[in-house]
């Protein structure tokens, strides 16, 4: 083995730290033992630019390294005829052993991250199990006040799954340790499950609010009182002013969708004056009498 960390990640000596980052991802990428089953050559090139990059990958270790005063293990140049006293009783107090070098790709958002929790230890690589992505389609009334529910999986077990209050459309739940199980004792990946929310045949959501249309009678447009209201959570009485137009909104507080910092989102009830499926005779000639008597134009504020 090379014992130039440059050399082995292919990059110069003033490469920057971001630069070498980059280096030792592509070439994770392409040598990672899950990618390549078997091929005992690609696995120890990967320890090998594992090694380089917790050298390289550290500035504090890099610029020893840089001065002489370690060598591409980590061992003091100085000390390094006592090195294997060290180096055969690792553990977790072993100064020449920590994974500070890899704290930089936590959260990256690829297939690296899906791969990568890894540590030195006796040239053992520790890999993060791989994540495993599902799809689940569930109930808008589900969705909106939560619910359990399972999910199977292709290799038959059931898992199960908690849908949180104010679960969205798109939105993706992670259930940790339920993915691939790690390589050489590294922790499992996690699973993965997209939420579809189906349509309600009357409810719509606008972030934490639920918006409704809801059909009211000609008498009790025009006379007001209290009617029942649908709401995710059940129906409510509800007042109507009278003389209520189609249109008119109302709002219900606190019937909406739970909120993330606390409390729920509103419900507005949007009205709409629906007329008897069946003509009616004396509706009629009441609406004609009272239209000659009271003649008026709803329409007088749209001309151009």
């Amino acid at each position: 083995m090379s014992q130039d960390p440059y050399e082995l990640l292919g990059v110069k000596r003033d490469a920057t730290q971001k630069d070498i980052q980059g280096a030792f991802r592509k070439l994770a990428k392409k040598l990672h033992p899950d990618l390549n089953p078997g091929d005992k050559k690609a696995e120890e090139k990967f320890k090998e630019i594992s090694t380089a990059y917790e050298i390289l990958g550290d500035e504090e270790k890099r610029g020893r390294f840089d001065r002489g005063e370690i060598d591409m293990t980590g061992a003091e140049r100085a000390q390094r005829n006592y090195y294997r006293d060290y180096a055969s009783a690792r553990g977790p107090e072993d100064p020449y052993h920590n994974s500070a070098g890899f704290a930089d790709f936590g959260d990256a958002d690829d297939l690296f991250a899906n791969f990568f929790s890894r540590r030195a230890g006796g040239g053992r690589a520790r890999s993060h199990g791989q994540d495993r992505h599902f799809s689940m389609e569930v109930g808008f009334l589900e969705a909106v006040n939560g619910t359990r529910t399972e999910i199977k999986l292709p290799d038959g077990p059931a898992l199960e799954v908690q849908i949180p209050p104010g679960t969205r459309d798109g939105q993706t739940l992670r259930l940790r340790g339920k993915g691939e199980q790690g390589i050489g004792g590294g922790p499992a990946g996690d699973a993965l499950i997209d939420i579809h929310v189906r349509p309600h045949r009357f409810f719509t959501r606008d972030g934490d609010d639920i918006r409704l249309e809801l059909p009211i009678s000609l008498s009790e447009a025009v006379l007001g009182g209290k009617v029942r209201a649908p709401t995710p959570s059940g129906p409510v009485s509800l007042t109507l002013p009278p003389h209520s137009n189609t249109g008119k909104l109302l709002r219900l507080k606190g019937k909406g969708v739970a909120k993330r910092g606390g409390g729920h989102g509103d419900v507005y009830v949007s009205l709409k004056i629906v007329l008897p499926d069946t003509p009616d005779e004396r509706l009629t000639d009441m609406v004609k009498e009272w239209t000659t008597a009271n003649p008026y134009d709803p329409r007088k504020n749209m001309e151009a």
